[in-house]
């Protein structure tokens, strides 16, 4: 009994120290919480040297430095929306995939339906020029000629 008592006491003063350095801070580079942050705020932002990816998917230099950015500000206690704003303020508007609504945004907010309306009305004025050009009638001498045409009869068709 005594050995198994001396043991657990061994035992306890050697795992004593991995106890004390399990409740240090993880960095912000092993903590998976704030790693997932990270992520969530790469993919909300647009890299400007891609400008089709989101900083968490794009390999250019500038996504790294920017993906660097946040994870400083995070570490540095920022939160969600003091990061995206400050990326804003150095960046403007265009660094966000979903800009908001303001007079300098709103060709890009309508810019798709003005594209989808101006379509329209082009095909309908072609599909309308059509028409017109289908209904206008031959005279008879045009008919005469069209006719003369299809049955191979030159002469007629040269006069």
């Amino acid at each position: 009994m005594k050995g198994r008592v001396a043991l657990l006491a061994f035992a306890t003063v050697l795992l004593a120290p991995l106890a004390a350095i399990a409740a240090d801070a993880v960095p912000t580079e092993m903590d998976p919480i704030k790693a997932a942050r990270a992520v969530k705020l790469a993919e909300q932002l647009r890299c400007l040297v891609c400008q089709n990816q989101s900083i968490a998917e794009s390999n250019a230099e500038l996504a790294s430095d920017l993906r660097g950015q946040i994870r400083e500000q995070i570490a540095a206690g920022r939160s969600d929306d003091e990061i995206v704003a400050y990326m804003v303020n150095r960046y403007g508007d265009f660094v966000l995939y979903r800009p908001p609504l303001k007079a300098t945004t709103v060709l890009l907010w309508a810019g798709p339906a003005l594209l989808l309306v101006g379509g329209a009305l082009v095909l309908a004025r072609n599909v309308r020029r059509r028409q017109t050009t289908a209904e206008v009638a031959l005279t008879d001498d045009e008919r005469a000629r069209a006719e003369a045409l299809l049955r191979g009869d030159d002469k007629r068709a040269g006069s």
